[in-house]
């Protein structure tokens, strides 16, 4: 049967239809990430699907080309996000898509493509395999699911609620008090934060898979995360606490919270993130139970090219993380949008 690899237009009903069906897919393989892509950072998306000759997709690419004075120019699939790469029903179709973006990558004259697989990966392509996600099986209720957590666990649960710590759930109406905790904590962190626009989006474009999960001590929000869903999985991909709380565990209560939420949904999985082995974000995410699941970031290079290093363990880096540490939280909100968006 002829097999043809195309650009997708604008219907997402039968993208979105075969993104639901694959076993494989991920929440960012939906079509609407990419308005969100579009709208918050201006970058040009390129979503390659593959039909049958009757119409029917059997596989779908979806990839973000981004370009800058200082990274470069190359193509992700996705950036900003922990998963994409490529959705197939055979290897032949999988092969196809990866070579429609090779011809992308000559055609933009793109360094590279960044393909971002969890747990597989595609043999004739180089990886990386410095990150893994971590995964919670989630029982089927709150009770059970405590009863696994370690005496240490429970007892930094119950100190936030005694320290009169209380959680809310909301959409637009707590962004405000998410993005304060957020900006101040990637300050910290010498790492350049997202608009707000770009959270407002991602709230906007999926409103019945999205919610920003706060932690609040004396009506201020100190910790807080926008939790994200899609079929049996749920995840908070952006997560910020106040240093200044820690000792009163607000993050915690943040995660405790949003297993909560995921249980009462059914959801089977809480998907922590995706973390360093042996970090410190790693070994918190471990001691609520959490598994690694290995990450395979794999490349398309033009003829001679090297894998490429856009990542804070970068020596080059170190100094302007250290600078940017110094900054002003104002000017760093002002100037940080600008820097994150070329950042995948």
């Amino acid at each position: 049967m002829e097999i043809k690899v195309q650009l997708s237009n604008d219907d997402s009903s039968d993208w979105d239809a075969y993104v639901a069906s694959h076993p494989d897919s991920s929440n960012y393989h939906l079509h609407g990430w990419r308005y969100v892509i579009e709208r918050s950072f201006g970058h040009k998306t390129y979503y390659l699907v593959a039909r049958k000759g009757d119409g029917s997709i059997c596989g779908v690419l979806p990839l973000a080309f981004m370009k800058s004075a200082i990274f470069g120019k190359f193509l992700v699939s996705l950036p900003f996000f922990n998963y994409g790469g490529v959705l197939a029903d055979s290897a032949d179709v999988e092969q196809m898509l990866i070579e429609g973006a090779g011809r992308l990558m000559a055609q933009l004259c793109a360094a590279h493509v960044e393909l971002r697989h969890r747990e597989t990966s595609i043999a004739s392509l180089p990886a990386k395999q410095h990150k893994v996600t971590m995964i919670l099986s989630l029982e089927s209720s709150a009770e059970a699911q405590w009863k696994g957590f370690n005496a240490k666990l429970r007892n930094q649960i119950r100190k936030a609620e005694k320290s009169g710590l209380e959680a809310q759930f909301g959409g637009i109406e707590l962004l405000d008090g998410f993005y304060e905790v957020f900006t101040r904590n990637m300050r910290d962190l010498g790492t350049p934060v997202y608009a707000k626009e770009f959270f407002r989006n991602v709230l906007n474009e999926l409103p019945e898979a999205t919610r920003i999960v706060a932690v609040v001590y004396e009506g201020k929000t100190i910790a807080a995360g926008i939790a994200t869903w899609f079929r049996d999985t749920i995840e908070i991909p952006w997560a910020s606490s106040i240093s200044d709380y820690k000792s009163m565990c607000p993050n915690n209560m943040l995660y405790w919270e949003a297993i909560k939420l995921a249980i009462e949904k059914g959801i089977s999985w809480f998907d922590f993130g995706r973390s360093t082995p042996d970090e410190g974000t790693f070994n918190f995410k471990k001691q609520w139970g959490a598994k690694p699941v290995q990450l395979y970031w794999q490349y398309l290079l033009r003829d001679g090219g090297r894998l490429p290093e856009l990542n804070t363990k970068n020596p080059k880096f170190e100094l302007a993380i250290k600078v940017w540490q110094r900054l002003p939280l104002m000017l760093t909100n002002i100037l940080g949008p600008r820097i994150v968006k070329n950042i995948p």
